[in-house]
């Protein structure tokens, strides 16, 4: 008996399912065959497809519309067509060489020929299927050619670009000998095409040029997801055990809290809920966006250095032989008017025997009443010895002395210290050698290396503070004097110069100080450098909503003076952002939310 009902459950199972199959076949049969043979459903059959679901299907391909631009020709092109959408594809290329440089040069004459290509593609096609897609993409090369800067000018290539892959996608022809990527970064269409394998990103340009990757010859992107109705509860959690997540209110099943409400809207914006104990926890701290002055000073290390303008060579313009020398070493100071050295010249001794005869001729000539000429040679013979460095004095000496002096000194032309020394006792020295050279240091050059970013806050006449590291306290003031027109190579850096006096000496040259150019920035919209995150070519902050709630929003941030930056756009003054801690709440809001906020753009699906 017990093997018996046993045989009977067996086939009882089967025989349920077979009727229930064929009554399903028999109520879908309409839907069943148009599926399988893609024939229209009859009209009775359509009436059983609920309202809603036409009007979703609808919403869904107008939002698929909206995001792929207008229709683009689907198969291959006329002969001539095809012709000028290759010259199309040549021009394009040279203008995302262009924007892979960062550069215009020459854009607006590449940007034409690409319309004028595009429209003549779209003549061909004779008011065919795609047709209006390609004049859309004329247009857009006009607006290219318009560009007045490189940002302003990526959104248009985007849809040229556009253009073109969509024609490569119907006609396979225009696919030989290019390549198609794709950029995670570039919010529209993110699809260029080059002729070289090598990576040149025309959205990111030089400061990502290698980002993207190989793509396909294809327009189409994800179908935007329908916007969240306002007030929409995705879920509710607890706010101390976010990973509880039920769909109906009620109490947390770990700790019996009440489940809180998260909106659909905050899901798909990245808010983060995060209680007070957690907040503690990872170390969370805010602080408000406000408006207050901002120091946009100037800071640089600099190098004391010698003044060029003051600095004096003594350069002898006779051969001779250093006799005796006074001044025999380096950094040793001297006096205007000090003996340096003694000079022995067979020249120099006959020039002042000749100067001695020159004045006993006037002597005579006056006496004779035809002192003319005798005075043209005491004027000449004297003229010969100062152009070779002897002063008035030392000519006054020599006349009074009736007789020429063997081993003359030569005096410094300046007072400072000895900076160079080429010269030692007894050696024979020619005409137009350098034996010393003299720095003063009464007035010194601070030279100093500003970056880049900071060269238009940097005027000539600006003031001044120079500190130094081994004289706290101390500050001199001093102007900037002097620009430098071109940067360092090597650092990229723009050089300056600022005088000061040096009466003291407390300033010696190769000496290290601190300058400050103080600038006053005005009251600005600021917040703290530690709130801001970079996102690629982002930048985000996360505002604390209240009630635990943080929602991550990006800003526009002007000049960085100090640990703030200015805030362009984005924030209001009074709002709450979080500066410490905001990298673990990065973490969780970028895992909660698929949302744009974390680099990537429109792009299709892999």
């Amino acid at each position: 008996m017990s093997t018996k009902n046993t045989s009977n459950r067996r086939w009882v199972g089967p025989v349920v399912w077979s009727v229930v199959l064929v009554v399903g076949v028999l109520f879908f049969r309409g839907p069943l065959v148009a599926w399988f043979t893609g024939r229209p459903m009859k009209q009775e059959a359509a009436k059983e497809i609920p309202a809603a679901a036409h009007e979703a299907h609808a919403a869904l391909e107008h939002a698929s519309q909206k995001r792929t631009g207008p229709a683009l020709p689907t198969g291959a092109l006329p002969a001539e067509s095809l012709e000028y959408a290759r010259a199309a594809f040549e021009a394009t290329e040279r203008i995302r060489v262009l924007l892979a440089k960062d550069s215009l040069e020459g854009l607006d004459t590449r940007a034409r020929e690409a319309a004028a290509a595009l429209r003549a593609v779209a003549e061909g096609l004779k008011g065919a299927e795609g047709t209006k897609g390609v004049e859309a993409g004329a247009e857009a090369a006009e607006r290219l050619a318009g560009a007045k800067s490189v940002d302003e000018a990526r959104p248009h290539f985007s849809a040229v670009s556009r253009v073109l892959v969509g024609l490569a996608e119907g006609d396979a022809r225009l696919r030989e000998g290019w390549h198609v990527f794709q950029c995670p970064m570039e919010k529209g269409f993110n699809k260029w095409v080059q002729r070289t394998p090598g990576l040149a990103n025309p959205y990111m340009g030089e400061r990502m040029l290698a980002c993207g990757s190989q793509s396909e010859w294809k327009v189409e992107v994800k179908a935007a997801r329908p916007a969240a109705a306002p007030g929409e509860v995705a879920h509710h959690t607890c706010p101390m055990h976010p990973s509880v997540k039920q769909k109906d209110a009620g109490k947390c099943p770990i700790c019996g809290m009440d489940l809180t409400p998260v909106t659909r809207e905050e899901l798909e914006s990245g808010v983060v809920l995060i209680d007070s104990v957690r907040r503690q926890r990872i170390g969370v701290k805010t602080a408000t966006v406000k408006v207050a002055p901002m120091d946009l000073s100037v800071r640089s290390p600099g190098r004391v250095t010698y003044d060029e303008t003051a600095l004096v060579d003594v350069t002898l313009k006779l051969d001779g032989y250093i006799h005796e020398l006074h001044v025999d070493a380096t950094g040793q100071p001297v006096k205007r008017g000090e003996a340096l050295f003694t000079l022995y010249s067979p020249e120099l001794y006959a020039a002042q025997q000749e100067y001695l005869l020159a004045l006993k001729s006037q002597t005579v000539a006056k006496e004779s009443g035809m002192p003319e000429r005798a005075d043209s040679m005491v004027r000449a013979s004297r003229k010969r010895l100062e152009l070779w460095g002897l002063t008035e004095s030392q000519l006054d000496g020599i006349a009074k002395r009736g007789e020429p002096i063997e081993n003359l000194p030569f005096l410094a032309p300046a007072s400072g210290y000895v900076l160079e020394k080429s010269v030692v006792e007894g050696a024979a020295v020619r005409a137009g050698d350098r034996l010393y050279r003299i720095a003063p240091l009464e007035k010194v050059w601070v030279e100093a290396d500003v970056y880049e970013g900071d060269l238009p806050r940097v005027k000539v006449g600006q003031e001044v503070e120079v500190t130094l590291p081994y004289m706290p306290g101390k500050v001199l003031k001093g102007k900037v004097g002097y620009l430098y027109p071109a940067l360092q190579a090597n650092t990229r850096t723009g050089l300056l110069r600022v005088e000061l006096r040096n009466a003291a000496l407390e300033l010696k040259p190769d000496m290290y100080v601190e300058l400050k150019l103080k600038v006053e920035g005005g009251a600005r919209l600021q917040v703290p450098e530690s709130a801001v995150l970079y996102t690629g070519p982002r930048r985000l902050v996360f505002v604390d909503l209240g009630e635990g709630r943080m929602a991550p929003r990006e800003v526009k941030l002007g000049v960085h003076a100090g640990e703030a930056y200015e805030v362009l756009e984005g924030l209001k003054e009074g709002e709450v952002v979080v500066t410490s801690g905001n990298f673990l709440v990065a973490a969780e809001s970028r895992i909660r939310s698929a949302a744009d906020h974390w680099g990537g753009g429109e792009h299709e699906s892999p």
